[in-house]
């Protein structure tokens, strides 16, 4: 059985650990993070492994999961590379935007490194794991390490893909557009019905109805034909008009109205795809 080693134990690093884990055919051995307590909560939960803080404590692996910070991918691998003892493995990480040329000082050693980005909001790894099965998983990286890691993320629940390294950044900015500023418009869109009263209980009912209906309509219809308001009417005067309305209740929101409709606007007048 080849073993793994993760360094980072937060939500991506849990759910991706307790899933090797389950997987059966690989050992989850050692499980580094910043302190005792946050390495031992992430053991716990994969339900195998040793927890660690110090990198001179790690063991030889077979595979390497680095599921830290966008910033810290290429100083962890400048660290890992000067490790005493360690032999060539496969490593990746999991960062949607960053290249696996940060893993390059590994790679000048002779291990075999990876970007792997698994498409999914890591809310909770209890959630994560639930709804894990089909996540699309974007690979990029060297061949021998790709040739390992597509077929055990198969095995995993995964749809994998490969991607260009040059197109990473616009690649996560697609997923961020999608799941992390959704979030945000649902706030701003709370805070502008508390601000003209609207009952809570009432602001409560449209986050469980409206925001779904208009997610099953985009699942459904498509974004396009799911588009609906004054944007998709071509009705410039309201929208400049609001705009300005939103603008001095609040600057930056305002900013936001009138570029989201311009966006809207575009939409509104593509061309349908021929079916």
């Amino acid at each position: 059985m080849k073993t793994v080693n993760l360094m980072g134990g937060g939500r991506v690093g849990q759910t991706l650990g307790r899933l090797l884990a389950q997987d059966g055919r690989y050992q989850v051995q050692d499980v580094l993070t910043r302190s005792a307590a946050s390495a031992q909560q992430a053991v716990d939960f994969i339900g195998k492994g040793r927890a660690v803080v110090h990198m001179a404590d790690l063991r030889p692996a077979d595979l390497w999961l680095l599921a830290v910070p966008d910033d810290q991918i290429a100083p962890v691998a400048s660290d890992l590379a000067t490790c005493e003892g360690l032999t060539p493995a496969t490593v990746f990480h999991t960062s949607g935007a960053m290249r696996a040329e940060l893993l390059k000082p590994l790679q000048d050693i002779g291990w075999h490194a990876a970007s792997v980005h698994c498409l999914l909001s890591f809310a909770s790894p209890v959630t994560a794991l639930e709804q894990f099965a089909d996540t699309p998983c974007a690979l990029e990286g060297d061949a021998q390490a790709l040739a390992e890691l597509r077929p055990l993320l198969t095995r995993l629940g995964a749809q994998c893909f490969a991607i260009r390294s040059e197109d990473k950044l616009l690649y996560h900015a697609g997923a961020v557009f999608a799941t992390n500023f959704l979030p945000v418009l649902q706030d701003l869109a709370e805070q502008l019905w508390q601000h003209t009263g609207m009952p809570p209980r009432l602001v409560q009912h449209l986050r469980a109805s409206l925001l779904q209906n208009a997610i099953n309509n985009i699942v459904k219809l498509g974004p396009q034909a799911a588009l609906t308001g004054p944007a998709s009417r071509g009705d410039t005067a309201l929208l400049a008009t609001q705009a300005k309305a939103v603008r001095d209740w609040n600057a930056s929101a305002g900013l936001a109205y009138q570029a989201l409709s311009a966006l809207a606007g575009q939409l509104a007048l593509r061309k349908k795809p021929t079916e």
